[in-house]
């Protein structure tokens, strides 16, 4: 699967904005305009994704978003002012976004036996690309150059291509070669599942929702906050690193969890209880442990191998995994995308940045929301609208 994060970008940027700033200006505004980046690329992304993935094969729409995303990535590297640096940002996220929706069909696509497996290697990648990224920014910076520290991503997007295309070339050719077996072709209009008509839909976008909002503004806003409270800068992306990298434990167990538990409930509990406990510390506790709260509300990450691994749950089919994947990102980064701006927007000095947290712990409440409404063990499919042919045959 797709080996490169989906937060790289931002992880890499975070603790290099003071750099930026050198060639180009950041204030907190267009700081924070850059946290809402990525769930706004995302959300755009995810809507424009339902009709995609009725028209182009998975493989090929995977192989348009990692080209985006390699475009995108250089683009800002060289970018000469910071609207460039903004547009090829946004580039490189659509990009994203759109790996992000086809990933759960992908994997229920070519491994329907080992979803849990499968899942928890994706998700555990994931992972270890946005704590290596936070890591590397600072120190590559420091040596060549903030555009090199952000451009080097390029690379691991690039190379995750070659794959797909290997994988491409080698099915053509199997196909001119033999018969090619019966493929699940795109739903009709009369049994085309629609998720923004079913709670589950609506309950995995709550879900988006409420983990995003709190995973992008911290990995916004973080290394600001730590600084804010007495950290060097290099110290607080050490910290950005570390609170990246605990959602690894989590994403290679959750997705084989969840896949064995009939209502998954208590393990969205459980990350939503750590990223309450860790912001309070952060905010509460002396700033002598803040090492401690950064590691206690980084495993509330593992909130996405859940978002993730319900996907595929609440499914059964390729078209339906690919309809709930656009419509609960879509909606859900819809909605968060001004979570990293609002948490910027409602510190003021000396607050200590808790109305700015008392934000995201809202945001958690709109994510066990949503755990609670797809918590109950059925399946998208299984709520498809009756065919209006059928309606008028048993109306009088």
């Amino acid at each position: 699967m797709v080996a490169f994060s989906a937060r790289e970008a931002v992880s890499a940027a975070s603790p290099l904005l003071g750099h930026i700033g050198v060639d180009l200006p950041l204030d907190a505004l267009t700081t924070g305009m850059l946290g809402m980046l990525p769930t706004a690329s995302f959300a755009v992304m995810g809507f424009l994704a339902l009709p995609l993935l009725r028209l182009i094969q998975l493989e090929h729409l995977l192989l348009v978003a990692l080209l985006l995303t390699t475009l995108g990535q250089l683009g800002r590297a060289e970018a000469p002012n910071i609207m460039a640096f903004l547009a090829f940002t946004t580039i490189a996220m659509l990009g994203i976004g759109l790996v992000n929706v086809v990933a759960p069909p992908l994997l229920l696509k070519y491994f329907p036996d080992r979803l849990g497996v499968v899942a928890a290697c994706h998700v555990t990648l994931l992972g270890v690309s946005t704590a290596v990224a936070a890591q590397l920014a600072v120190p590559l910076g420091t040596l060549y150059g903030w555009r090199f520290s952000i451009g080097i991503w390029a690379a691991l997007s690039a190379v995750a291509a070659i794959p797909w295309l290997t994988l491409l070339n080698w099915k053509r050719a199997g196909a001119r070669s033999t018969t090619s077996p019966a493929k699940e072709g795109p739903p009709s209009r009369a049994n085309a599942v629609r998720p923004w008509k079913s709670s589950i839909g609506w309950g995995m976008a709550l879900i988006f929702a409420g983990f995003s909002s709190n995973t992008f503004a911290a990995l916004t806003w973080l290394p600001a906050v730590l600084v804010d409270r007495g950290m060097r800068q290099e110290t607080a992306g050490s910290m950005l690193a570390v609170y990246s990298i605990l959602a690894l434990p989590f994403a290679l167990v959750v997705p084989l969890v969840v896949q064995r538990m009939s209502r998954p409930l208590p393990v969205a509990v459980l990350f939503v209880a750590a990223f309450a406990i860790g912001y309070g510390g952060i905010i509460f506790a002396p700033p002598a442990s803040a090492a401690l709260w950064v590691v206690i509300a980084g495993l509330g990450q593992g909130a996405y191998s859940f978002a993730f691994a319900m996907i595929n749950k609440r499914t059964r089919t390729q078209s339906g995994s690919g309809s709930l994947s656009a419509f609960a990102q879509g909606t859900g980064y819809a909605l968060a995308s001004t979570g990293p701006f609002l948490f910027a927007l409602l510190h003021h000095p000396g607050d200590g940045w808790l109305p700015s947290f008392a934000m995201l712990g809202a945001w958690l409440m709109v994510l066990v929301t949503g755990a609670i409404m797809v918590n109950t063990a059925r399946v998208l499919e299984d709520h498809r609208p009756a065919p209006r042919q059928a309606l008028k045959t048993h109306c009088p």
